[in-house]
C-alpha cells in the first residue's frame, strides 16, 4: 500500500491537534514548548507531502521550507528553554499560572 496525500494530511491534522491541546491544556512552560514544537512538525510535515505529491517538474521548494522551518524551530527552542530556566531560577516554579508578577 503507497501512502498518499489524505494520509499524510490526516497524520499532520492529528500531530497538529495533539499539539495545540498540548499547548493550550498545559500548565508548564517546558509542555507548552513541546505543543509548539508538535504544531511546527505538523506543518513541516505538510510542505513536504505537498511537494511531493506536486507536479514532478517541481523544484525542491518544499524541502526548502520545511529545513528552514527546523532552524526557526531549533532557535525558538533555545530561546524558549533560556527563558524558562531564567524564570525556573527566579520564581523556582515553571508553572505558568503562578508567573503572574512578570511586568514589562
Amino acid at each position: 500500500m503507497t501512502p498518499t496525500l489524505q494520509v499524510f494530511l490526516i497524520v499532520s491534522a492529528a500531530l497538529f491537534s495533539i499539539g495545540l491541546l498540548a499547548a493550550l491544556s498545559r500548565r508548564h512552560a517546558i509542555f507548552i514548548l513541546i505543543g509548539i514544537e508538535m504544531m511546527l512538525t505538523a506543518a513541516n510535515l505538510n510542505f513536504i507531502a505537498f511537494w511531493r505529491f506536486s507536479p514532478p517538474a517541481q523544484q525542491p521548494v518544499g524541502v526548502m521550507i520545511a529545513i528552514f522551518s527546523i532552524a526557526i524551530a531549533a532557535a525558538e527552542a533555545a530561546v524558549g528553554l533560556a527563558m524558562v530556566i531564567a524564570v525556573y531560577r527566579h520564581y523556582r516554579t515553571t508553572n505558568v499560572d503562578q508567573l503572574d508578577q512578570l511586568k514589562g
